[in-house]
C-alpha cells in the first residue's frame, strides 16, 4: 500500500517536473523575445530567485523525510486544494501572457501591456500564485517550517522582483495597471 508520504513525494516531483517544462517554454520564449529585441532586467536577481525555487520543493520533502509526520487530514486536503488553485491561476496567467510569459524580465519593444485574462483584475497574478504555492505545497504533508521559512523569503524577493519588473515595463504599463491591486483581488460591494 502506498503511504501518504510515497503520495506527497510523487506529488512534489510532478511540480518538479512541471518547473523543467516551464523552464523550457521559458527559454523559447526568452529567445523569442530576444529576436524581437526584447531588453532584461533583473538579471542580477534571478540566480537568487532560480536557487531559491529550486530549493524550495528540495526543502519540501528533506522536512517531511527527516521529521516523519502524518498526513495532517483537513488541513492537507485544504493545502492542497489551494496548491492545485495556485497552479490553474499561473498557468491562465501564462496562457493570457502567450509567448511573453517568462521566467525573466524581458519586456517586448513596443507592444501594448496585456491586460486581459486575470491581469484584468491584478497586476502580477503569476506572483500570487507562487504565494499560495509557498504556503500550501509544503502544508499538504505538514511541512510547516518550509512554508514558514520559504513564505517570508519569498516575500522578500517578490519585493525586488515586482519593482524591478515594474520599473521595466515602464509608462505604458504603470497607466494601464496603476489602478489595480499588485497580489489580491479588491472585493468590491455591490452599491
Amino acid at each position: 500500500m502506498v503511504t501518504s508520504l510515497e503520495l506527497y513525494l510523487g506529488f512534489l516531483a510532478l511540480l518538479g517536473l512541471e518547473r523543467l517544462v516551464e523552464l523550457l517554454l521559458s527559454l523559447h520564449n526568452a529567445r523569442q523575445a530576444r529576436a524581437a529585441g526584447a531588453r532584461e532586467a533583473g538579471q542580477g536577481h534571478y540566480p537568487v530567485m532560480v536557487a531559491f525555487h529550486s530549493a524550495f520543493l528540495v526543502s519540501c520533502a528533506v522536512e517531511v523525510v527527516l521529521v516523519p509526520r502524518s498526513f495532517p487530514g483537513a488541513l492537507g486536503w485544504t493545502a492542497l486544494g489551494v496548491a492545485v488553485a495556485a497552479q490553474g491561476l499561473r498557468y491562465w496567467a501564462v496562457a493570457s501572457l502567450g509567448v511573453r510569459w517568462n521566467t525573466r524580465v524581458l519586456v517586448w519593444p513596443g507592444l501594448p501591456p496585456v491586460t486581459s485574462g486575470p491581469y484584468r483584475f491584478l497586476r502580477h497574478p503569476n506572483y500570487l500564485a507562487v504565494v499560495l504555492e509557498m504556503l500550501a505545497v509544503p502544508l499538504v504533508h505538514g511541512a510547516w517550517v518550509t512554508a514558514v521559512v520559504f513564505s517570508f523569503g519569498n516575500l522578500l524577493l517578490l519585493r525586488v522582483r515586482i519593482r524591478s519588473e515594474e520599473a521595466a515595463l515602464g509608462p505604458a504599463w504603470a497607466e494601464a495597471f496603476g489602478s489595480r491591486p499588485r497580489l489580491l483581488p479588491e472585493l468590491h460591494r455591490g452599491e
